[in-house]
């Protein structure tokens, strides 16, 4: 069933980006072109147009067709359930560093710390 309204979806997509290539410019989108204002009206609402926000529609409704088929297959677990291993051992020994953060010293002069001097 998710891969048939993947399909779907996917190809809703390319439809959709298809139709918005193929409508006329208005020339006034990004506010170029002459007129506007309290004159100017909007366009009466082609079959283009309309068969654009039949796509858009569709494509929203296969999103969350999605989403919800994919929310139905992971309730009830979570990524930690799904990396199946088993929890650290409790035997595993932790070195005692005492007060300081750091490691202690590997033996002889570090050269990349700074000197006591």
């Amino acid at each position: 069933m998710e891969n048939v309204v993947l399909i779907i979806h996917l190809i809703l997509a390319l439809s959709l980006i298809g139709t918005v290539l193929l409508q006329r410019s208005e020339g006034g989108g990004l506010g170029m072109g002459g007129g506007g204002g309290a004159t100017g009206s909007r366009p009466a609402a082609t079959a283009m147009s309309k068969f654009t926000w039949a796509l858009a529609a569709a494509f929203i409704c296969t999103s969350i067709a999605l989403t919800l088929i994919a929310a139905s297959n992971t309730a009830g677990s979570s990524v930690a359930d799904r990396l199946g291993g088993a929890p650290a051992e409790e035997g595993v020994p932790v070195p005692d560093l005492g007060d300081s953060l750091l490691p202690p010293s590997l033996g002889g002069d570090d050269p990349l710390l700074p000197s006591g001097d």
